[in-house]
């Protein structure tokens, strides 16, 4: 099964989800790889609140033991039917990718198992099993274009019968788009403010999206991006007396860093200016934001970016398992971004 499109996934859902167990989703949009991978568990018709039927595994509990998951996928369920195995958050983990290889070449028959993983390398183990092997379904996430936000916004609005003025659309498309949980939940806020409305006019969307906690989020991601530790630590002040949890400052930086990791790959492999990448990939971008984006690309090589995604994703693993230090975790991960980018 070659690569399932971001277009093609709704179709895919409803014709040919059904005939494989095994898929890898991944991507640089996390709330959209993670809202996939919840649409495959759903179609899956296995219990997903029963615990003898479904298993999350985090992909670092695995590392390079193949056979947890083969375990896992090839046990009998206590009580019958079929089982579901979800791995979460893959990377490069080598039992991760051994264990598709084998199921591959001879799938399960009673079991369902869904990878979920970041941003991949064409080269990455896990991708290049899934895009050679008839049997596994390897489904692409990337940022949502203006047509699938559009698409987005209708679907929600229409749940509650509301129009809005195309001025207002304008404005919405403008402060979403970065992660589609993360568009969805705020367009259903937009939704429930103007359920009696009818309606939805710009200063709705002003209103309920332009809050004062993103906006203080967006700050902190800037000023990490610039390399400001005043400014960064000044609008780390405002999230903690808004009390939203930094930890959210740190996810933001990680989708900022994946973003900056599929522009460089393109600006390196088909040799194009930074600007001209922005173009294409930056279109959901804030105006006032692209001009920092595009320094920032201009500023780190595809290594350091690497190199910063991985120290991301491992702060977000360790804060996970050590949730007592998420706030000292975060801070001091984004801290030391900072005075990367400064240094840069």
């Amino acid at each position: 099964m070659a690569v399932v499109k971001p277009h093609e996934f709704d179709s895919f859902l409803r014709t040919s989800a059904a005939s494989l167990r095994l898929f890898l989703v991944y991507g640089p949009d996390r709330g959209l790889v993670s809202e996939r991978a919840a649409q495959l568990a759903a179609a899956s018709k296995v219990p997903l609140d029963d615990p003898f039927s479904t298993l999350k595994i985090d992909a670092g509990e695995i590392g390079s033991h193949a056979g947890r998951i083969l375990d896992e996928v090839n046990a009998i369920g206590l009580f019958g039917g079929d089982r579901l195995v979800w791995i979460k958050g893959a990377a490069g983990e080598k039992g991760v990718s051994d264990a598709l290889e084998q199921l591959a070449g001879e799938p399960p028959d009673a079991s369902w198992l869904i990878v979920e993983a970041g941003d991949l390398k064409k080269t990455a183990a896990v991708r290049k099993v899934a895009e050679s092997a008839r049997s596994v379904a390897a489904i692409a996430c990337y940022p949502d274009d203006e047509r699938s936000l559009n698409a987005l916004i209708d679907a929600e609005l229409g749940r509650e019968s509301l129009r809005i003025t195309p001025e207002a659309r304008a404005r919405l498309l403008e402060v979403i788009g970065g992660d589609r949980i993360a568009s969805r939940n705020e367009v259903r806020k937009l939704a429930l403010y103007c359920r009696d409305e009818g309606r939805i006019d710009v200063q709705h969307v002003d209103e309920i999206i332009g809050d004062a906690s993103a906006i203080s989020v967006d700050e902190a991601v800037d000023a990490v991006l610039k390399g400001d530790k005043d400014g960064f630590l000044h609008a780390i002040q405002k999230i903690v007396a808004s009390k939203t949890a930094v930890f959210l400052v740190l996810q933001a930086v990680l989708r900022q860093f994946q973003l900056l990791d599929l522009m460089r790959a393109e600006m390196d492999e088909k040799r194009l200016p930074a600007g001209q990448v922005m173009q294409t990939h930056g279109r959901h971008l804030h105006f006032r934001r692209k001009p920092l984006i595009e320094s920032a690309l201009r500023a780190w090589d595809a290594a350091g970016i690497r190199q910063e995604l991985e120290r991301l994703t491992g702060a977000i693993l360790r804060s996970r398992r050590q949730a007592a230090l998420e706030p000292a975790i975060a801070m001091q991960t984004l801290l030391a971004t900072v005075l990367r980018s400064a240094r840069r």
